[in-house]
């Protein structure tokens, strides 16, 4: 007989929700183990200047729709556009002390994040949360890409990609929607879940979510990235003195 008690409640977990399907999975993941975590919420970068997700372009209206459909608290942290890093990470300190902040039964000791392989973006995860008391996991880290991909599309996952590189993806896939001809169509270099920054995407749909967003693809454009943070899983932007320009395609209501 000891007199140890050990705590085998679940971890409370608050999930990096980038609005795309490598976030919307990495939640997914955790919610197959209820026994071992607890999803208590999401939280991303929003660019207040376009009233957007940073990086995602994703509308605010979808994103809380997302949310709504999850089930979960909603916690957006505003940045403006242009956004230097330093700008970004004094915006993550201070969401940081606000998680410390909530109460009990809303607050989290892990936070989850959808990386797949890039070393460097979970290294700066790791060392951005050293000694903060919040601990990075990595639900879905390692996982192959192309089988992975094909998983997201037979789970009746449906989202919209909604950024792309037009170096690396032609600029005609915005809009697209992910599935199995999409996924047939990309070029052999591209990985198939855009772990590279090829692309993004928003999720309108998907085992994670309680109903459907009616939403469908809107209005393609083109824009010049001025600046960037290293924010959510941003590989799509660089901070290059010459700004590239890229491809988006905006959600819109069915009915629009």
């Amino acid at each position: 007989m000891t007199n140890e008690i050990k705590d085998k409640s679940p971890m409370p977990v608050l999930v990096s929700w980038s609005s795309g399907k490598d976030s919307a999975w990495a939640l997914h993941t955790l919610r197959q183990q209820p026994e071992r975590y607890d999803v208590r919420g999401v939280f991303t970068t929003v660019t207040k200047t376009f009233d957007r997700v940073s990086i995602h372009s994703t509308p605010d209206w979808v994103l809380k729709q997302q949310a709504e459909r999850l089930g979960v608290p909603l916690y957006e942290i505003p940045i403006p556009y242009p956004c230097s890093n330093e700008i970004y990470e004094a915006a993550m300190r201070k969401f940081l002390a606000e998680v410390e902040a909530l109460p009990k039964h809303l607050t989290a000791s892990h936070f989850a994040f959808g990386d797949l392989f890039l070393e460097d973006i979970r290294a700066y995860r790791e060392e951005k949360l050293s000694g903060t008391g919040f601990t990075p996991i990595f639900p879905v880290w390692g996982e192959d890409t192309t089988l992975l991909a094909q998983k997201m599309v037979t789970s009746g996952m449906r989202a919209i990609i909604t950024a792309l590189n037009p170096t690396k993806v032609p600029a005609e896939f915005a809009g697209r929607w992910f599935d199995t001809e999409l996924l047939a169509d990309l070029p052999d270099e591209v990985d198939p879940l855009g772990e590279n920054g090829e692309f993004h995407t928003c999720v309108v749909d998907g085992p994670m979510f309680s109903s459907p967003i009616a939403a469908k693809p809107g209005r393609i454009v083109q824009r010049d990235i001025v600046s960037a943070a290293k924010d959510e899983d941003d590989k799509i932007h660089s901070s290059s003195p010459n700004p590239p320009t890229y491809v988006y395609a905006d959600v819109v209501p069915v009915n629009a």
